[in-house]
């Protein structure tokens, strides 16, 4: 494991909100990003069916969102959303891991743009997307 993934990954399990929501890093190189979330009945949004919080499902792809701009070689420095627009496209299989991916794809002096799929283990279509702005802090 290199360096700045065992660091990442020390970073987001101090959060206090990652860390309750049991998210880990999976991989974080330039510009990418994979955290996944295990399933926990404490997050279930609807109690007949079971499906996670759609909240608990955001700050997955927040987070994930967030490291892909850490990782970004063109990045030296911190970040913050600015904007992070989600669709939520099905309910995620209850009983079932999600996994964010999120892509850096673009960054300007003071904004970075980011892409990211949600996904459980079942085949097919994604749980959620996203597509986000997030501060450059520190390039000049």
């Amino acid at each position: 494991m290199s360096d700045k993934l065992r660091i990442a990954k020390q970073f987001i399990s101090a959060l206090p909100y990652s860390g309750a929501l049991g998210m880990e890093l999976q991989e974080l190189d330039g510009g990418v990003s994979v955290i996944d979330m295990p399933y926990d009945e404490r997050l279930v949004g609807d109690p007949r069916t079971g499906v996670l919080h759609g909240g608990a499902v955001s700050a997955l792809m927040d987070t994930c969102c967030g490291a892909a701009v850490m990782s970004h070689p063109s990045n030296p420095g911190g970040t913050a959303t600015i904007d992070l627009r989600i669709e939520y496209l099905r309910a995620a299989v209850p009983g079932q891991r999600i996994t964010a991916r999120a892509e850096c794809y673009h960054v300007t002096r003071s904004v970075a743009f980011v892409r990211a799929t949600a996904r459980d283990e079942e085949d097919g279509s994604p749980v959620a997307t996203a597509t986000g702005s997030f501060t450059v802090e520190g390039k000049r």
